[in-house]
């Protein structure tokens, strides 16, 4: 099965509406990521079929979390998963795409120039030098524990924002840790052919104590054998 129809499938069964122009982009952003990792080595993964199901399709898992969001800021994105196939996807949104590898974030500059993705910046650095940016949602694909991904990046939600964490397997001993402020308002597992990810969303309402801003965030996870690890 070649890369076009591995994609258009997994969209299929992740019940997905992208047209053919957008699905075209995907795959160009997958070359992309081939060529630019014998070099800059963004990926583990060498297998043109694995780079559909472990990046794009696992990526796409992310769309129905960030239905009506206006702005995302992706941290850790690497080799801009979710961020890149999110912004393709999804024109409409601002996205931010933050990381501290000056190769990886150079990759960034280089596939948002060449897939004309207008609606996509790119810095580089930790999270302290996105100071400036509030988003409404904020993502990450395993980038750290969650306890941790809160709080470095509460500060930079907006009123009403969520985090939409990515996860291989469902991270229970991690939520354990969450402080109290911050409220797990749904966990999903994605189901597909294609074996991708899927989100954990935290969203805000008030706290038991009524003294500061409490979150939902939203966990996603995917097939228990489908860790982080094998698909850095």
């Amino acid at each position: 099965m070649n890369q076009a129809q591995q994609l258009r499938d997994g969209i299929q069964a992740l019940g997905l509406d992208i047209d053919e122009a957008k699905q075209a982009k995907l795959l160009d952003y997958a070359a992309l990521l081939q060529k630019w990792n014998k070099t800059y080595n963004l990926t583990a993964l060498r297998d043109p079929a694995q780079t559909v199901s472990h990046h794009l399709l696992d990526s796409l898992t992310l769309l129905p979390y960030i239905k009506h969001a206006q702005t995302m800021l992706d941290v850790g994105s690497g080799g801009g998963q979710p961020g890149i196939p999110t912004a393709i996807c999804r024109p409409d949104l601002d996205i931010t795409l933050l990381d501290a590898n000056t190769k990886k974030t150079a990759f960034l500059q280089q596939a948002v120039i060449e897939l004309g993705l207008k609606n996509v910046r790119v810095i580089s650095g930790r999270v302290e030098a996105a100071a400036d940016c509030r988003a409404d949602v904020i993502t990450s694909r395993a980038f750290a524990e969650l306890a941790d991904f809160v709080n470095w990046t509460e500060h930079l939600l907006k009123d009403g924002g969520y985090w939409a964490a990515m996860k291989g397997v469902y991270p229970q001993e991690e939520i354990d840790k969450l402080p109290e402020s911050v409220a797990v308002e749904s966990r999903s597992i994605a189901r597909s052919p294609t074996q991708c990810r899927t989100p954990y969303r935290h969203h805000p309402q008030k706290d038991r104590l009524k003294t500061t801003q409490a979150y939902r965030i939203t966990v996603q996870s995917s097939h228990p054998h489908l860790t982080r690890q094998q698909s850095t």
